[in-house]
């Protein structure tokens, strides 16, 4: 027996790793945009096998014949395993968030913490930031997010170049007072960039919760209340 065991989990190993072989060989000859797969695993489905690449996912069958793009839902649980498995790979250790290149704003005892990733020409930003005032006793991480175009790029280093970022971030989204020309050293910008495609922060807002939650879009400030709860603020 004690032989019998090492040899069944010698044959499962090189059966899984001749199933990925096979489905790299197969997907990547016929889809020359998948020669390049980050890494191919078993599904929670029998027979189906998972292809990642960066944050996409595919289902595929053990030869890589047949290709699916879309989620894989549980359905006895009502789980979305796709979604799922997304907000797995993309999460942030809130603890771990580059503060240093974000604009610190402080309402009440400041004990609640959030992030958020904005564009300054960001419509949805500044209909939440109306939203975003109703919420008190936080600590907000403003990371300036310039992924709109060259003005963003523009207004979001006049921001950061402000002695009073915060007053003039605000000045700017609440009443449209434009913030004057300034020069300083925008690495940060650029960082922040790199850092939100890394984690495939596709859209602005979007909300970072201390659990390493995110919340996309311009949702009301009772839903932030809700998720500051639920994040053990």
């Amino acid at each position: 027996m004690k032989y019998i065991l090492p040899l069944l989990l010698a044959a499962t190993l090189a059966t899984a790793h001749a199933g990925e072989a096979e489905i790299r060989k197969n997907l990547g000859g016929s889809f020359p945009q998948l020669a390049q797969i980050d890494e191919v695993r078993k599904a929670a489905m029998p027979g189906l096998w998972e292809v990642r690449q960066g944050f996409d996912l595919y289902y595929t069958d053990e030869q890589g014949n047949f290709l699916i793009q879309g989620n894989l839902i549980d359905v006895k649980n009502r789980r979305n395993l796709t979604e799922e498995r997304v907000d797995k790979l993309t999460a942030v250790d809130f603890d771990k968030l580059p503060v240093q290149d974000a604009i610190k704003i402080v309402r009440g005892n400041g004990k609640r913490k959030l992030a958020i990733f904005e564009d300054p020409n960001c419509g949805y930003c500044k209909q939440f930031e109306r939203e975003l005032r109703k919420v008190d006793n936080v600590t907000i991480h403003l990371f300036l997010y310039p992924v709109l175009g060259p003005d963003s790029a523009v207004k979001s280093r006049d921001i950061w170049c402000s002695k009073d970022k915060a007053k003039v971030w605000s000045d700017w989204m609440m009443e449209g007072v434009k913030p004057t020309t300034g020069e300083c050293d925008t690495q940060a910008l650029k960082r922040n960039v790199e850092f939100g495609r890394k984690y495939n922060i596709t859209g602005t807002p979007t909300l970072l919760f201390a659990n390493g939650s995110r919340t996309p879009g311009a949702v009301p400030a009772a839903q932030v209340e809700q998720q500051l709860s639920a994040a053990g603020n």
